[in-house]
């Protein structure tokens, strides 16, 4: 199966905030949060910060730690054998990538991952999103404008 990727993270190769996956078909869906960092890139601050917790209900929760992330980004993934990540901006997949590391040499089991970075010049997630700089809602703007252009 595709899932469509976004992440939030705290201003240009800073540390991961949130990361959203959304199934291509039907309504399988990981959001999570991570704790805050000690400081806040003021863009962040101003435009990120005040949407993080703009989810339904039932992706609402306390953020994890990072392994307790990874663990659930591959419990997430465990039933899936034919698994493309796709992601329109370059930084969420490095994101998705050092999630999977644990510790140094250590990394959390997954099926076989493919990641695809697709440029989608003139498109935001932000733009099309109805929680603009929210992962999920950002991930589920890819995955409709994605499916959109390739059923044209």
């Amino acid at each position: 199966m595709r899932y469509f990727l976004d992440t939030e993270y705290n201003g240009f190769g800073g540390a991961l905030m949130s990361l959203a996956l959304v199934a291509e078909h039907g309504d399988e869906e990981l959001y999570f949060v991570l704790p805050p960092p000690e400081e806040y890139h003021p863009w962040v601050e101003r435009h990120v910060l005040p949407y993080m917790n703009h989810v339904p209900p039932a992706h609402q929760g306390p953020p994890l730690d990072r392994a307790s992330a990874a663990h659930a980004l591959a419990t997430f993934l465990a039933n899936d054998r034919e698994i493309e990540i796709l992601a329109d901006w370059p930084e969420d997949i490095s994101h998705i990538c050092m999630l999977l590391l644990t510790g140094p040499g250590e990394i959390v089991r997954t099926p076989p991952l493919r990641f695809r970075f697709v440029a989608l010049p003139g498109f935001s997630t932000a733009g099309a999103s109805t929680v603009p700089h929210n992962a999920l809602h950002d991930a589920r703007a890819l995955r409709d404008h994605v499916l959109s252009i390739e059923d044209h």
